[in-house]
């Protein structure tokens, strides 16, 4: 029996090369599916991602337009409680007017509401606020105390949570402030801030010079009234 070897070698490259050529369509289609894929993917993506910033600039609108964004007094007692109606997140100091470590206070607020506008920062005079400082407890100033949903979830009573002593950080007033979820922070609950730099420290006045409460041993790191 006589074989056509010539015969059969182009029969074996033909097959051989419909064979690649089959391959090579699937791994085209195959290709093309995944692109379309991942285009489609970054296109939803993509979406996803302008509606959330949209969500936030109307968010970040609607809070500016309830006072968020900067420490403001409240000058009467029913104010308060339309602040914290309104405003599902509220820091509010109570202060004295001739109270050194209240201008600290202060001080820090007014830098932290400029970065924090989910939370309503203000802060409301005890003299003129005998109410609702009776109804709060406010027995020491400064007082901070952390309101979510109208609820106050905390107190910060004068500095023994913030390092006790006059010239803690900024960094520090946010770590504790964030404690009951008031604001959000991105550092560990867990453990506060380091304090070696004094970052955004106050240093003006008599009372920014301190290290310590007082400078002697007492019970309370602030002020009775």
């Amino acid at each position: 029996m006589y074989i056509n070897m010539a015969s059969l070698e182009q029969a074996l490259e033909q097959n051989l090369l419909k064979v690649t050529q089959t391959v090579e369509q699937q791994l085209d289609v195959e290709l093309d599916r995944l692109d379309k894929l991942q285009s489609d993917n970054l296109e939803t993506l993509r979406e996803q991602r302008l509606r959330k910033l949209k969500k936030q600039a109307q968010q970040q609108q609607e809070w500016l337009v309830l006072g968020h964004g900067e420490h403001t007094e409240i000058s009467e007692e029913k104010e308060f409680f339309e602040v914290t109606k309104k405003s599902k997140n509220v820091v509010c100091h109570f202060y004295r007017n001739d109270s050194p470590r209240c201008r600290i206070v202060d001080h820090h607020l007014k830098i932290l509401c400029t970065s924090h506008l989910e939370a309503r920062f203000c802060k409301i005079d005890v003299e003129r606020s005998p109410f609702i400082t009776q109804r709060l407890r406010i027995r020491v100033i400064p007082t901070i105390a952390l309101i979510i949903d109208g609820k106050v979830k905390d107190y910060i009573v004068g500095f023994t949570d913030l390092g006790n002593c006059d010239d803690f950080s900024t960094e520090m007033m946010e770590w504790r402030i964030a404690q009951p979820g008031v604001i959000k922070y991105n550092g560990d609950l867990q453990q506060p801030p380091v304090e070696t730099k004094r970052a955004n420290r106050f240093v003006s006045g008599d009372a920014g010079k301190k290290r310590t409460i007082r400078g002697k041993d007492v019970d309370s790191d602030g002020d009775d009234f």
